[in-house]
């Protein structure tokens, strides 16, 4: 997902830009949260296999009424588990093998007791009957739920976004990123006249006694729960392919009626572009199986996977606007490439805890100034990175708390971005870094991962030790600062103030008008080893590196 920008950041692209949170800020935690964000004994003692969302939407009364199956695996013996679905939404009944299951509540959390023990590598499911008034977005996608709007010829027009907040806003399931489904057939029943649009492919469209359709969509490779979407509206379609990493890609487009010109004009090219920038660097689009879609949206936009909630209005920019103010963020559409950037880095590889949701923001806002350099060149992109700092606040550590449901500092957009591009520089071999983001993607494949997994892997293929650098800017907010002084021997020596154990980032310097050469301060003054350099002769490369420095 894209940050929320103020008013004043869209015009202004200054340091003072602001930004929403997917949650509330907050400095204390309580039960809710934990049970909302941690992987208790009740929670992994079930592998989630396969879910049946089975959903009708009554728009007027603005409320939902269904069951969903749950097929799972039991990873251990157990005789109670935990499911999610948030408080305002009634449980109706829980059926396991055609008798209700006694449950109890507490705050989003529901506790179901079995009759007698499930053994471990046992197959199971239950159903969870349920219905109510489902929370009504305030600002989709950032305080999300169910959005309810109309169109401009006045046509209902429905739509779920909830990442961070959850998917059991608006239907019960295993609410946490660490166990992904394994496929997911999600049939939403809609006023007949008004089609739905969700994930995956459309096996079948069936019209009701009611004066409800049924549209029955199927995810065959593994989602994230926040993923799984309904848009209901009076849309048209139009197909295309692309002939991709793993052959004929199929790509559907699903804009609103009125809008099918404009749709065929700005969706098509960008997105092909998109898939082959992003092919290169990350490899074939992760889910040939299920397709690629863009379906039009009233919220800015949401990488659910393959199907790309849109609302950039048919136009270049982050509305029209290039958030780094070089002019390269105007040669493309901002909401195609970015929320399409998920499928790699969100989508096919998921971070465990909403605390690591940097691996998700922080790599797809860097594939930005990657799809630049795919079609403009390396220097292009370098500029659109470098130009994002100004929405930089260093406000708090990137990585939030875990187990409790939180995100840390919108900086895993910008700040990450700026991280990736150092990484890339302090590699200082372009081939070799494609093939590290090319392996996340193959060594990670459809799994959900750790802090821990993206670092070694990164540090693995690199042969570098760059642990202390993702340290210093993702655990803590302070830039670190390359100090420069004269010893009593007159000779210049250099080092870092830094927060992190052990920093020791290598850096390009350069006499003026001279060609960079890497040093390798530590947090220890040292001499610098370059012939000629003086304190009034270096430059540091501030251009890729994103520090602080300092002459004495």
């Amino acid at each position: 997902m894209i940050k929320k920008l103020t008013l004043f950041a869209l015009l202004i692209i200054s340091n003072t830009a602001s930004f929403a949170q997917l949650g509330v800020d907050k400095e204390t935690f309580t039960r809710a949260d934990s049970l909302r964000g941690f992987m208790s004994p009740l929670r992994t003692c079930y592998d989630i296999n396969y879910y049946h969302l089975d959903v009708k939407f009554d728009i007027p009364d603005k409320s939902i009424s269904g069951n969903v199956l749950f097929k799972f695996t039991a990873t251990t013996d157990f005789d109670k588990l935990q499911f999610d679905l948030f408080s305002n939404l009634n449980v109706e009944k829980v059926i396991y093998k055609g008798q209700e299951l006694p449950y109890t509540r507490e705050f989003n959390a529901v506790f179901v007791t079995f009759p007698k023990p499930i053994e471990k590598g046992s197959k199971d499911e239950f159903t969870v009957y349920y219905s109510g008034h489902p929370t009504i977005a305030k600002r989709a996608p950032w305080d999300g739920g169910v959005e309810y709007n109309v169109d401009s010829l006045g046509h209902p027009w429905v739509s779920t976004a909830c990442q961070g907040m959850g998917a059991s806003v608006w239907w019960p399931n295993k609410d946490q990123q660490e166990d992904e489904v394994d496929s997911a057939l999600i049939s939403i029943s809609v006023p007949t006249g008004l089609k739905d649009v969700s994930n995956g492919r459309l096996r079948k469209v069936t019209k009701l006694k009611d004066g409800y359709t049924r549209f029955d969509w199927f995810v065959s490779n593994p989602i994230n729960n926040y993923d799984i979407e309904a848009n209901i509206g009076d849309y048209a379609h139009y197909s295309d392919t692309y002939n991709g990493e793993k052959g004929k890609l199929t790509m559907d487009f699903w804009p609103l009626s009125y809008n099918l010109d404009k749709a065929k004009k700005q969706w098509g090219a960008n997105a092909k572009r998109m898939l082959e920038a992003f092919e290169y660097w990350f490899g074939p689009y992760p889910f040939y199986e299920d397709g690629y879609k863009l379906i039009e949206s009233h919220h800015l936009g949401m990488e659910h996977q393959s199907g790309t909630a849109y609302g950039n209005h048919y136009q270049n920019g982050y509305l029209g606007r290039d958030l780094s103010g070089t002019g390269w963020g105007l040669k493309w559409d901002f909401i195609v490439v970015h929320e399409s950037g998920h499928e790699w880095f969100g989508n096919n590889i998921t971070s465990k805890d909403l605390g690591d949701m940097w691996i998700h923001e922080s790599f797809t806002n860097y594939s930005e100034s990657l799809f630049i350099e795919k079609f403009y060149g390396k220097q292009a992109g370098q500029e659109y990175v470098h130009g994002t700092r100004l929405l930089i606040n260093n406000d708090r550590p990137i990585v939030g708390p875990y187990n409790v449901n939180k995100e840390g500092s919108s900086d895993m957009y910008y700040k990450g971005g700026n991280l990736l591009n150092m990484i890339r520089t302090i590699i200082n071999n372009d081939e070799k870094w494609r093939s590290i983001l090319r392996g996340l993607n193959k060594t990670f494949y459809h799994q959900t991962v750790t802090y821990d997994d993206i670092i070694n892997y990164i540090c693995d293929q690199s042969g570098i030790n760059l642990k202390p650098v993702f340290d210093q800017y993702l655990h803590y907010r302070n830039l670190p600062i390359l100090e420069f002084m004269v010893d009593r021997k007159g000779k210049l020596a250099v080092r870092w103030q830094a927060d992190a154990k052990g920093f020791n980032m290598p850096v390009r310097v350069k006499m003026k008008g001279g060609e960079y050469q890497f040093i390798k301060p530590t947090t220890r003054f040292t001499p610098v080893e370059m012939e000629g350099l003086t304190k009034d002769n270096l430059e540091a490369d501030t251009f890729n590196y994103y520090i602080g420095v300092l002459v004495d």
